[in-house]
């Protein structure tokens, strides 16, 4: 069987070549780079505030690309040529399939299959006269075909050949093609295909790689500049405990906002006399620092411009204001690295026995000023100058000797005709932006739960066990708290997203207690345990679920009941047992062996259920290790100038050591719930210890909270610990001195002072 390379002539598979490549290209290129307009969502039109602020960013958010529209309409233009191309590629590969799919002969002279030989001639002499080119209704293409389906059944063996192979010629020789036409490697063309690969493979190819391999080597995986990142590991390494300027002063001397390393900065003439009149209206600038690079122009510029967004300063709007805008809508990308810097450091202290390490308020204070920037505000000033059209002089009704307002869930809680005297300065219009945005806000629930996974007892926790604290976020919008028609008193403490207010338990000795009062959605329904009041004889099975109704009761709930109502169910537990005890005598037997049935039955839920709690943690261990989103809800931001998500830091710390004992974990998908795993190893000392588990916000200030764990950590098992191998050959005097040498990081509730 012969073998020859050859050309491809006609062009058709070259179509195909074409027809792959260019779909190859275009489908994905349509998916990802058409332009889409977001869909105005009504709900989201009329939750939008108006406020002016609000409204200049709207202008300003528009006009940031003005060759936005231009653009659009070349990517579109491009997309839809390219599909044009390949339905005329389509089209001309069908036509190719068709010519070779639907040659047969027999159809062609339009005689039946086995026809003799001179019924194919008188056939063809009939066509021939209609077919022929020479005759008006002659087409040139048709009658080769019937030229050449004529000589296929007039030839004796290529009849043969195409009754048993389908072809004229035979099976035919296997041949190797390239998809190409012929003048590609004609000598006339060789310089300009030459010319072509040189361009492609030599020039643009090598332009681009090194283009793409040149920034990565610059910047760290979330877009910081590798300097950026060094001269944070330096500071924070240099300075343990940080202060909140001074974590402004160096995410100010940033490399992003130099111009000698990032092209973008713009520096102009003006600055020289704008950037000094901003010294005298901000104090504790620190303008004179001769330390590197905060003594830098470029360094200098941006402090001072973050200054000014934090006082609500207003810029000249053609020049230092564009400058605010591009400076503030770094900062949190820069925050979160400084962030991962400190952890990174805190780590590497721990594991390197450095005594200098990062305390637990430098990452803090990074993590405190993200949402300073977010709102351009100080920390020190009130959490209720987020909402629009709020100022200095509305914040004196809130603070007058009738109410005493600090918080914006103190402010929630308010009846609705309190909250609307408040703001009796604001127009009606006014104030239903205030209650939008309010209304709006997060509103979380902070559940922990600590115990040592895969353990025989998850709540026992012994030394050096990992320890899984289980933090579970339940997002609310603030306007839960409107409850306007059981409005609640002004003397209501929010805590933790749970209301606490101090009453005397009824029916108690008089001592006065905390009473919480639960969110509405957080409520549970408590039917069953109410006495029926029908006369005659209680059901036993009533009596049982009521009981178990009873003993489901929390011990809050357990105490806020009155003597006679918790004694009452015995009384009738008591009175139906009398009357009923012939017919229990007389069913002792059949009793018991119910009584065995349901103990097998409640074992065998138990285990149910004690595999579906595990398999619900290795899902929720799995979904942990999933890739994270980015969408949570937008943030009320005016003065930020671009769209802000809601996003959260949790982490467990020792404030009495001041130690970071988990790295902070950036929840960045807290859409209505969220549920996160932090692990850290329990003390070596047996002892008990109380930790925090602290959850901040990165958007909005006076949204953090904060919970303590106690850890009643006991000996390891002997088994553990004199097993071989752990076994060194290390002498005990030399673990001894080594304890002694580095104490343990953790404090211990002996320590703490007035904790019993």
């Amino acid at each position: 069987m012969g073998q020859k390379f050859q050309y491809d002539e006609s062009g058709g598979t070259f179509f195909y070549f074409l027809l792959s490549f260019l779909a190859l290209i275009l489908i994905p290129a349509t998916i990802y780079y058409w332009p889409r307009k977001k869909k105005r969502d009504p709900e989201e039109e009329n939750r939008r505030c108006h406020c002016p602020p609000c409204i200049q960013k709207v202008e300003y958010l528009k006009n940031a690309e003005p060759w936005k529209g231009p653009k659009d309409f070349l990517i579109k233009l491009l997309i839809l040529a390219g599909w044009v191309v390949l339905i005329f590629l389509a089209y001309k590969v069908s036509q190719f399939d068709y010519e070779m799919a639907n040659f047969d002969p027999y159809e062609i002279l339009r005689v039946p299959l086995g026809a003799s030989e001179s019924e194919i001639k008188k056939s063809y002499r009939k066509l021939s006269l209609i077919l022929h080119p020479d005759k008006d209704t002659g087409n040139a293409k048709e009658f080769m075909k019937l030229t050449k389906a004529y000589q296929a059944l007039t030839n004796e063996e290529a009849r043969k050949n195409w009754e048993k192979y389908g072809n004229p010629d035979g099976p035919g020789a296997m041949s190797f093609g390239i998809a190409l036409p012929s003048w590609i490697v004609e000598k006339e063309n060789s310089v300009w295909v030459l010319g072509l690969y040189a361009l492609v493979f030599m020039i643009a190819l090598p332009i681009v790689v090194g283009t793409w391999w040149y920034r990565s080597i610059k910047f760290t995986g979330d877009q910081v500049l590798l300097d950026t990142s060094q001269m944070y590991y330096y500071f924070f390494h240099k300075t343990p405990n940080m202060i909140l300027k001074r974590v402004i002063m160096i995410l100010a001397a940033s490399f992003e906002f130099d111009k000698r390393h990032n092209s973008e900065v713009v520096e102009r003439p003006t600055d020289n006399e704008e950037i000094p009149q901003l010294f005298k209206r901000l104090p504790h600038l620190q303008e004179k620092n001769k330390e590197q690079p905060m003594c830098r122009m470029y360094s200098v510029k941006a402090r001072t411009i973050i200054h000014a967004h934090l006082t609500r300063i207003p810029l000249n709007p053609l020049t230092l204001e564009q400058d605010r805008r591009y400076i503030i809508a770094k900062c949190p990308y820069l925050l979160l690295e400084q962030v991962n810097c400190v952890n990174q450091l805190i780590l590497l202290g721990y594991a390197k026995r450095i005594q200098h390490i990062p305390s637990i308020e430098s990452i803090e204070n990074c993590m405190k000023l993200s949402p300073m920037i977010v709102q351009a505000m100080w920390e020190h000033k009130s959490p209720l100058l987020q909402l629009p059209y709020i100022n200095e002089d509305n914040l004196k009704y809130f603070m007058s000797k009738k109410r005493h307002i600090k918080t914006l869930q103190q402010y929630a809680q308010l009846k609705s005709e309190d909250r609307r005297s408040l703001l009796r300065n604001l127009s009606d219009a006014q104030y239903e932006d205030v209650m939008k945005v309010l209304g709006n806000m997060p509103y979380v629930d902070f559940q922990v739960k600590c115990e040592v996974i895969d353990d025989e007892n998850p709540t026992k926790v012994t030394a050096g066990a990992i320890v899984t604290v289980t933090v579970t976020l339940t997002r609310q919008n603030m306007s839960t708290l409107f409850g306007d028609e059981n409005a609640k008193d002004n003397s209501l403490i929010t805590e933790n997203g749970i209301e606490v207010e101090n009453k005397e338990t009824p029916g108690g000795d008089g001592d006065s207690e905390p009473f919480v009062k639960r969110p509405a959605w957080m409520k549970q329904k408590r039917g069953g345990g109410k006495k029926s009041k029908k006369s005659g004889k209680q059901n036993k099975s009533t009596a049982k679920s009521n009981h178990n109704v009873e003993e489901t009761l929390t011990p809050s709930q357990e105490k806020s009941k009155t003597k006679d109502e918790r004694e009452k169910p015995l009384k009738d537990d008591l009175s139906n047992d009398s009357d009923d005890s012939d017919r229990e005598n007389a069913k002792t037997e059949k009793s018991s062996d119910e009584d065995n049935d349901n103990n097998q039955r409640s074992e065998n839920s138990d285990d149910d259920d004690q595999e579906w709690e595990k398999f619900k943690k290795i899902r929720e261990r799995e979904r942990s290790l999933e890739g994270k989103s980015k969408t949570s809800h937008p943030v009320h931001c005016p003065y930020f100038p671009a769209e802000k998500q809601e996003y959260w830091w949790t982490y467990i710390c020792d404030r009495k050591s001041r130690t970071l004992l988990t790295a902070p974990y950036y929840v960045t998908s807290l859409v209505n719930q969220e549920i996160v795993h932090l692990k850290f190893t329990a003390p070596i000392w047996p002892n008990k210890y109380t930790l925090q588990v602290c959850l901040r916000s990165d958007s909005y200030v006076g949204f953090d909270q904060q919970k303590d764990i106690k850890l009643d950590v006991e000996e390891a098992h002997k088994e553990i610990v004199d097993h071989p191998q752990w076994e060194f050959e290390d002498s005990a005097d030399e673990a001894v001195a080594d304890n002694d040498a580095h104490e343990s990081e953790y404090t211990t509730d002996d320590d703490i002072p007035g904790d019993d």
